[in-house]
């Protein structure tokens, strides 16, 4: 049976091998049943899914973040932050935090009137889109010091800035993931 994945949107990926233009193998995931299909995924590869629900086979990468550094992260989220629908990115040194588009309290409000809250729910995780908003990349791999970034939306400057100083992770996430949805945050530098 061919190798299926269902991301985020419920929409089921199937798991195709190519040819590159010099003849080596190349795997790919599309919506797409036929063609030439794969049972499993091939050795050393993973299936990853990105916050916007895109679904690739890649290379499995170096490990230079911790998952306990993810953890953190994860936890901060939770702990500061008032944002409820948020994803959480890893490539590389950096780990991004990606928020919705949308006022989702609003969109839940619209559509739970004519389902329950738990349908309402399920509608909006297929309805919402992520942006990245802040990131936190490693600076120092000994002392594991990270220096914060959040994204600059002003018009042609449209990037990432640096906040802060570097410091520990667990320090970072506590000084400014609260920051997140929140006016102050325009005011990061």
């Amino acid at each position: 049976m061919p190798l299926q994945y269902v991301n985020r949107l419920e929409k089921t990926y199937y798991l195709h091998e190519g040819v590159t233009k010099t003849g080596k193998p190349r795997y790919y995931f599309s919506l797409k049943s036929e063609g030439k299909l794969l049972d499993n995924m091939p050795e050393g590869f993973e299936i990853y899914e990105n916050p916007s629900g895109q679904v690739y086979c890649r290379k499995v990468p170096k490990k230079i973040i911790t998952d306990e550094e993810v953890a953190l992260v994860e936890q901060g989220m939770e702990r500061f932050s008032k944002i409820e629908y948020y994803k959480i990115d890893v490539r590389q040194k950096t780990i991004r935090v990606f928020i919705t588009n949308q006022d989702t309290d609003r969109i839940l409000e619209i559509i739970s009137s004519g389902s329950g809250l738990k349908e309402a729910r399920k509608l909006l995780m297929l309805a919402i889109d992520y942006s990245p908003y802040m990131e936190f990349v490693l600076t120092d791999d000994k002392a594991r010091l990270f220096i914060v970034r959040r994204y600059c939306f002003k018009g042609a400057v449209d990037d990432w800035t640096n906040v802060g100083e570097p410091d520990r992770l667990d320090e970072l996430v506590k000084k400014y993931v609260r920051h997140l949805g929140e006016d102050s945050y325009y005011e990061l530098f």
